[in-house]
């Protein structure tokens, strides 16, 4: 089976607490909400402790363009991607070997909070040595679900062809879709939650496994996926595209939602690949905020020991849409699970979506 031999981060250079983002806020919607003061309580209340933003806080305290924005999205997401890319490629805790750029079949770049015709690959390509036949698979708008999303695309292509390596590209830019003007109280629970995050794995096929140990220790095989749609569920989370830019969908009942809809679906994806939950050493869930992780051990019934991980990459970094899941896999993987430890990777998102992957160390 495919194999994720090596994940990498390149975090952004400005890094905000909690309650410097906290003070930024009120400041800014004071005078729109009169029960501000108890709205204000979710900044606290969120286990976050710290983010990161390509942007200094003083940036949130002026008007920003659409366009402004969105060529600041470019040009991050080309300095970002290539720090991250080299990251992955040459990650000697992981790898035995530095693998070239060349060596890269596919790259799937997964981003949702900006836009960019030719896609960020393509620019990144133009900055690197990679191939001029590389294959560039984008994916855009799968937001939370998307690092898990890519995953499992770079998965398909290394089933079809076992001898490709393919990276997975996620970044996300969530701070510079802030916007001043949207009271509505979605926005202060986004803007409480998101942040800006880079990362990169890279997932090879049977033929390379074969041919010769790449990696350094036991790493995860990608034993099946599954992706799930929920029907006419699009108010759940998204975004709303206006004149000023991007809004933001997130319901309030997103909780709710997990804890209904995720338990039958993970169970029918393990039941079919001869597993149970209690199989499950290691949960590699995207943190989407303090109540998804609640929602998550109340509808598998996981302590907070099988969360501990997601809880952290939270805490230090908020929720980072799809690059989020990448930090958390990174994270299990450096604390080295033993062979044939099980794992359960999973990430949500707009549509309303999920995806699930089943992991085994070898």
């Amino acid at each position: 089976m495919p194999a994720i031999v090596s994940v990498s981060s390149s975090i952004p250079k400005h890094t905000i607490s909690q309650n410097e983002t906290e003070q930024i806020v009120k400041e800014l919607f004071q005078s729109s909400f009169t029960d501000m003061d108890r709205l204000i309580k979710i900044f606290g209340n969120g286990q976050i402790e710290k983010r990161n933003f390509i942007v200094p806080k003083e940036w949130f305290q002026e008007e920003h363009s659409f366009s402004e924005k969105n060529d600041l999205y470019i040009r991050e997401s080309i300095q970002y991607g290539v720090d991250a890319i080299k990251k992955c490629l040459v990650n000697r805790s992981s790898l035995n070997r530095e693998i070239h750029e060349e060596e890269i079949d596919a790259i799937v770049f997964v981003s949702s909070s900006g836009l960019a015709t030719p896609t960020i690959d393509a620019r990144i390509m133009n900055e690197m040595s990679f191939s001029p036949h590389t294959k560039r698979i984008p994916l855009w708008g799968l937001g939370c679900a998307g690092g898990g999303g890519g995953l499992s695309r770079a998965y398909e292509y290394c089933l079809a062809f076992p001898d490709a390596k393919v990276l997975v590209l996620c970044i996300e830019m969530c701070s510079i879709t802030f916007q001043r003007n949207d009271l509505r109280k979605s926005n202060l629970v986004g803007t409480s939650l998101f942040a800006d995050g880079i990362a990169c794995s890279l997932v090879v096929g049977d033929e390379v496994l074969q041919k010769e140990e790449l990696s350094r220790s036991y790493c995860p095989h990608i034993m099946n996926t599954q992706s799930t749609l929920m029907p006419d569920s699009e108010d759940v989370m998204g975004w709303d595209v206006r004149d000023e830019g991007l809004y933001v969908i997130f319901s309030r009942d997103i909780p709710t939602v997990i804890q209904k809809w995720l338990k039958p679906n993970v169970e029918q994806f393990l039941n079919g690949n001869n597993a149970k939950l209690t199989d499950i050493s290691h949960f590699v869930a995207h943190p989407g905020g303090k109540k998804v992780i609640e929602a998550y051990e109340a509808a598998l019934g996981y302590g907070s020991d099988m969360t501990s991980i997601s809880s952290e990459v939270l805490r230090d970094n908020g929720n980072m849409s799809s690059p989020t899941v990448l930090y958390v896999l990174k994270e299990t993987m450096r604390r080295e699970p033993r062979k044939g430890d099980l794992g359960l990777l999973t990430a949500l998102g707009p549509g309303f979506s999920s995806e699930l992957m089943l992991l085994e160390w070898r």
